[in-house]
């Protein structure tokens, strides 16, 4: 049979009271921008490892990139929800290649509100346009989720800071212009002698290693950084001296919801994929989806994905008030994360040999999946934030 088109949409996701007419309005523009501009190629950007800067450009043209940024720094001045459109749409048909989601809720949200007035203008608007890309660069071959641990120095020389070390894993490397890079300023000072800095990644003292060889979303290209002799103006730092932990506290919330807005799409996809392959696909004189074994596994998944779309539109809507607190967005990456891998594995299952190949999506969301239960801290820390929540400390 032919594969399935992931535009078709069965009703999976609870009704969403969330969105505007404005909102979808601009679902509708990204969803055919998705559909025109980057489901046609993205098999050969996987195979390349890398997305053309073209796409980027193109994203920025429609308003794709980092829509919430003020409009005195270009962007459309416009609510978090329509960021949140643009990882909907980009989740919902499989696109995992331009790392977007790093650009704009993670780099452009330091940059927005920590640095100073000049390293704004210099960046956001060209990361409004994807002139310029945005990598976040913590990361370290012995420090993964525990950023306290960070070995790359920064030592103030005159008005410039001079780094020197090594970042790995980092998503958007091999294009970034501007790195937000994590760097001991005090090496003697724990978590507060962390500090965070802008970095402009057109000068000799940066070289990108290799394009890692991933498991999953082979598209977005992610790289190891070496620092030697780096040089960035004060002006860059964000924040104080010192202040970069602290700075990362505030925005860990809003990278791990992205997660799992992320997360729950895919598993809403992967239902509508595994139930239109399984009313056609003919086994035994009839389909798959006639057996009762079918039916009952998907309606488990269907009744866990509602719920979990439930709990992820609840903490949006908190986030948007500025109530959503670390503890609940550690809980809705850890819950809709593991769902996320439980739902791509049993969904492959129906598809049999055809779930192996890559030409058919739920292979490649199967791919792709597991790498959510590590990005924007492991599972295992997330346990462990809310374990202390439960316990006082």
């Amino acid at each position: 049979m032919s594969e399935p088109s992931y535009l078709r949409d069965d009703g999976f996701a609870a009704p969403r009271a969330l969105f505007s007419e404005e909102h979808e309005m601009f679902r509708q523009t990204v969803r055919k921008f998705v559909e025109d501009e980057l489901v046609p190629h993205h098999g050969a950007w996987e195979g390349a490892g890398v997305v053309p800067r073209e796409a980027w450009r193109r994203a920025g043209e429609i308003g794709l990139l980092c829509p919430n940024v003020p409009t005195e720094y270009g962007g459309m001045g416009v609510d978090w929800l329509f960021n949140v459109v643009a990882i909907e749409e980009l989740a919902r048909a499989g696109i995992t290649g331009p790392g977007f989601m790093v650009h704009s809720e993670m780099v452009a949200p330091y940059i927005l509100g920590f640095a100073s007035e000049d390293t704004k203008r210099r960046w956001l608007p060209r990361m409004v346009t994807g002139e310029a890309i945005g990598a976040l660069a913590i990361t370290e071959p012995g420090a993964g989720s525990d950023a306290k641990n960070v070995r790359t120095r920064a030592v103030r020389e005159g008005d410039d800071y001079v780094i020197d070390g090594q970042k790995v894993y980092i998503s958007n490397g091999q294009l970034a212009d501007v790195m937000v890079l994590a760097c001991r300023t005090d090496p003697g000072s724990g978590a507060r002698g962390v500090s965070l800095i802008a970095l402009d990644t057109n000068q000799p003292g940066l070289k990108r290693g290799r394009n890692l060889d991933k498991i999953g979303m082979k598209a977005q290209d992610t790289s190891e950084i070496f620092l030697e002799g780096a040089r960035a103006p004060a002006s860059a730092r964000l924040g104080e001296e010192g202040g970069g932990f602290a700075i990362m506290m505030t925005k860990l919330a809003q990278e791990r919801l992205t997660q799992a807005v992320r997360s729950i799409c895919v598993c809403e996809a992967a239902l509508r994929w595994t139930v239109a392959y399984t009313a056609e696909r003919k086994a035994f004189e009839g389909t798959i989806g006639d057996f009762q074994n079918t039916r009952f596994v998907l309606a488990d998944l269907a009744a866990e994905t509602l719920s979990a779309r439930v709990f992820t539109d609840w903490c949006i809507a908190r986030f948007m008030a500025g109530e959503l607190t670390p503890v609940e967005a550690a809980k809705v990456k850890l819950v809709v994360t593991n769902l996320h891998v439980k739902v791509v594995d049993q969904c492959l299952q129906f598809f049999g040999g055809y779930g192996y190949m890559t030409e058919y999506p739920i292979a490649r969301a199967y791919i792709d999946a597991r790498v959510t239960r590590i990005a924007g801290g492991a599972a295992e820390v997330m346990k462990q934030i809310i374990g202390r929540d439960l316990f006082g400390g």
